[in-house]
């Protein structure tokens, strides 16, 4: 299964590629580069000439026909088109993750910082090594001051949750914050067991 991130940029990019395909033939019939150049466009292409337009008159005399809403349905559909692929392309862009943690509170005592990658890296090297526990991982997302932890756990079949779920808050998740001085920050646990599906924890 592709990942959500991933799949968004990749259809980000399809969308960016298909938009520049447009401005592309756009300007070189505006500037009229096919005849500049001697350049022969594929039989049936569209605006070849400065004064070549996508809809000719018949078209146009056609989808008026449609009634007095037609193009006011049409411009609103579009701006809302825009306005939705610009806030999709703002929350690509929208970082998820925190980057630096300051250490010893906030501010950071002597403009020390933790990148938060590092400390995600230790939590799961630490909770991978739990009793119980066959593989761990660990994100770490939120804004430097408001950072949230997300743990995921897959655990032996043997494995006990709640005594788990017990020996992470006071095993690595308490390491980390002594570590960092920083107050304890909101974690969400989800716990899979092979062949199960997962369990949320927070």
């Amino acid at each position: 299964m592709t990942p959500r991130p991933v799949l968004n940029r990749s259809l980000l990019a399809l969308a960016g590629l298909v938009l520049l395909g447009g401005g592309l033939l756009i300007l070189f019939a505006g500037l009229d580069l096919y005849r500049r150049h001697d350049l022969v466009p594929p039989a049936g292409w569209p605006l070849t000439a400065p004064d070549a337009v996508l809809l000719g008159s018949a078209d146009r005399a056609r989808w008026s026909d449609q009634g007095w809403w037609w193009w006011p349905a049409v411009i609103a559909a579009l701006a809302l088109v825009v306005l939705l692929a610009l806030y999709w392309l703002l929350a690509q862009l929208r970082r998820d993750h925190p980057g630096a943690l300051p250490v010893g509170g906030t501010p950071p005592r002597e403009g020390v910082e933790l990148r938060d990658s590092a400390l995600s890296d230790a939590i799961a090297a630490e909770a991978g090594a739990l009793p119980g526990v066959d593989h761990a991982a660990v994100r770490i997302t939120g804004r430097p001051a408001h950072p949230r932890t997300r743990v995921g756990l897959t655990l032996t079949s043997q494995a006990a949750p709640g005594t788990v779920l017990d020996v992470l808050c006071q095993g690595p998740l308490r390491t980390a914050r002594l570590s960092t001085g920083s107050p304890p920050m909101p974690t969400e646990a989800r716990l899979q067991v092979a062949g199960h599906k997962p369990h949320r924890a927070e």
